[in-house]
């Protein structure tokens, strides 16, 4: 059985007897959140599981420029955390036909409401963010919405090449791309691995094959 095959098992294992599982993926920027999120959905039942992208709740970039926090996308503090929180204490309510998630879409850099659908008969929700993890207030409120907590472990080096790729496939040069994280992902990143709180699960292992 692959990694990620043994996780998506036990993710299955875990959330037995339970009609919702809610599992976190957190990780810094880079770490490959939303390539295992993408994936452990073809691994777990057909039609039971659908991710919730913490970056559906991105400020847009007109409230950044108020707020004098353009350069700063992706901190925490660019997010609307009441936001997420809510949607995440409706998602662990249970009590809704149905509820609709926002997806941020970076080709626009702008995240889309209503871009997919959790059923009431939706098992698994899995959750992926940077900041889930996180030990600040008010993220650290997060903590008991989750079943079940992931954090990814990848070496900064590879973070870092993961990155300058990204922003090159979006149109930066090599040169913009390093100064974006420079001043961008590399403060989140070690903000995320400084203040990180304990997960059931530290995945380590996908270092090469998860994006």
């Amino acid at each position: 059985m692959s990694e990620r095959g043994a996780i998506a098992s036990q993710i299955f294992r875990r959330a037995h007897g339970r009609k919702r599982f809610i599992a976190a993926i957190a990780g810094p920027p880079g770490s490959g959140k939303s390539t295992l999120a993408a994936e452990l959905v073809t691994l777990l039942p057909p039609g039971e599981a659908v991710v919730v992208p913490m970056d559906g709740f991105h400020y847009d970039d007109t409230v950044l420029e108020k707020r004098g926090l353009r350069s700063r996308k992706g901190a925490p503090e660019t997010f609307d955390f009441g936001g997420f929180q809510a949607l995440l204490r409706r998602i662990r309510a249970h009590d809704e036909p149905e509820i609709a998630i926002p997806v941020f879409d970076r080709s626009i850099e702008l995240s889309r409401a209503g871009a997919d659908i959790i059923n009431a008969d939706t098992r698994f929700i899995l959750v992926e963010g940077n900041y889930l993890l996180l030990d600040e207030e008010p993220w650290s409120a997060l903590g008991t919405l989750f079943d079940f907590t992931m954090m990814l472990d990848v070496p900064v080096d590879v973070l870092e090449a993961r990155l300058v790729e990204r922003w090159h496939i979006h149109g930066k040069s090599d040169a913009e791309g390093l100064a974006w994280i420079a001043s961008n992902d590399r403060p989140n990143i070690d903000r995320v691995l400084a203040r990180k709180r304990p997960a059931d699960l530290v995945v380590r292992t996908l270092v090469e094959v998860l994006r």
